[in-house]
């Protein structure tokens, strides 16, 4: 088996509009499509995280509350690799988004954080 790379990871969030002003106006994803899908009745938004990864999220009617403790079972959180976490921080919290204090990585040595998107979901930073 030669599994190559992750191709993407698929969200479903509770409000599209935020979740789409959320990924591309304040992480700077780009579009790739989105659609409406009648038969559904939800949102798909393809983004373009960068030339390797694709993040799909999909916006249902009335899905059900995100778990809100992170060892339940499931995703448990999205990283992403920056090359200053300080600089990253330093733009979300212009941006008006808060980030746990910095730290080092246990196991990697790696200056690391956390901040979440607006349904909850942990995201990482990573150096």
């Amino acid at each position: 088996m030669n599994l190559l790379k992750i191709h993407h990871i698929a969200i479903i969030v509770s409000d599209y509009k935020v979740a789409k002003d959320f990924y591309v106006n304040k992480l700077g994803f780009s579009v790739i499509r989105e659609n409406y899908r009648p038969e559904r009745k939800d949102w798909k938004l393809d983004l373009r995280v960068n030339e390797y990864t694709e993040l799909e999220i999909f916006a249902e009617e009335n899905p059900p509350k995100r778990v809100n403790y992170p060892e339940a079972c499931g995703l448990r959180h999205l990283a992403f690799c920056v090359d200053s976490v300080e600089q990253t921080v330093k733009e979300l919290k212009e941006l008006g988004i808060e980030c746990e204090p910095i730290r080092v990585d246990d196991y990697t040595g790696k200056k690391m954080t956390f901040f979440h998107d607006p349904d909850g979901l942990p995201l990482e930073l990573h150096e």
